[in-house]
């Protein structure tokens, strides 16, 4: 016979503060994708908050910050996940890491944000 184990598990410690921005990526899946109006692109599903990889600061199990995330609807994420960012980026002709940059400077959050963590 088999012995479940029911002692609480461990949980790994939380996210650091300095990538967590939960309003930036509620502002953000407010936007349109980045795909939006390019030809051949039809946008489905809601928009999702895509975090570009590559940008650096990844863990083990952790994503980048989220101040490095694009707006893209399900199916441009989806796409995005199955071929990677630099296929991804060669299809679609932008450059994720620029825009990403671009969406954080224009959120209004961002000094209150910056403040708070400095």
């Amino acid at each position: 016979m088999l012995r479940a184990n029911t002692a609480p598990r461990k949980r790994n410690s939380g996210r650091p503060l300095d990538k967590d921005a939960p309003r930036f990526l509620q502002w953000l899946r407010g936007r349109n994708c980045v795909l939006a109006g390019q030809a051949g692109h039809v946008c489905e599903g809601k928009i999702e908050a895509c975090h570009v990889d590559y940008a650096g600061g990844k863990g083990m199990g952790t994503k980048v910050a989220d101040r490095f995330a694009i707006p893209g609807c399900s199916g441009a994420h989806r796409r995005q996940h199955a071929i990677g960012w630099t296929r991804f980026e060669a299809e679609t002709g932008i450059n994720a890491l620029r825009l990403a940059n671009d969406f954080w400077k224009a959120w209004p959050g961002r000094s209150a944000w910056e403040t708070k963590r400095g």
